[in-house]
């Protein structure tokens, strides 16, 4: 896999597809966008589609500064045995997250995310397995 994409630009990558995700659920939170598409399309009241966006939003933020530090773009050299742990950690979430998504009542979450998620899943292991 190392052979296949460096690890630069697997950071780029997961990095602006976080970052553009981020900004989707922020765009939910605002009511800019329809939330019928995110959590599996069982949201059903404006109280839970907040709660989850603002959780949605939490975990992004987290992914992308696991990622950046993983990556040596903010704190290089520092917290490397923590950031190891948290890009496995992320990608068994992308994996768990892929699997979801095939069972969501939301065709689109199944048809565009189930992809991305699977190809996050890919891009976050090639950095996890970044010495």
């Amino acid at each position: 896999m190392k052979k296949f994409i460096s690890t630069r630009m697997a950071s780029y990558i997961i990095l602006a597809i976080n970052t553009l995700a981020l900004l989707m659920h922020v765009l939910i939170l605002l009511n800019i966008l329809p939330y019928d598409f995110v959590w599996g399309g069982r949201l059903k009241r404006q109280e839970d589609v907040i709660l989850f966006e603002m959780v949605s939003i939490l975990i992004q933020m987290i992914f992308i500064s696991i990622v950046a530090v993983k990556a040596g773009y903010i704190l290089k050299g520092q917290f490397k045995r923590t950031s190891n742990i948290g890009i496995w950690g992320i990608f068994g979430v992308m994996i768990l997250n892929s699997i979801g998504n095939l069972a969501s009542h939301s065709f689109l979450e199944t048809v565009v995310m189930t992809p991305i998620t699977f190809l996050l899943a890919l891009l976050v292991f090639r950095l996890a397995i970044e010495k």
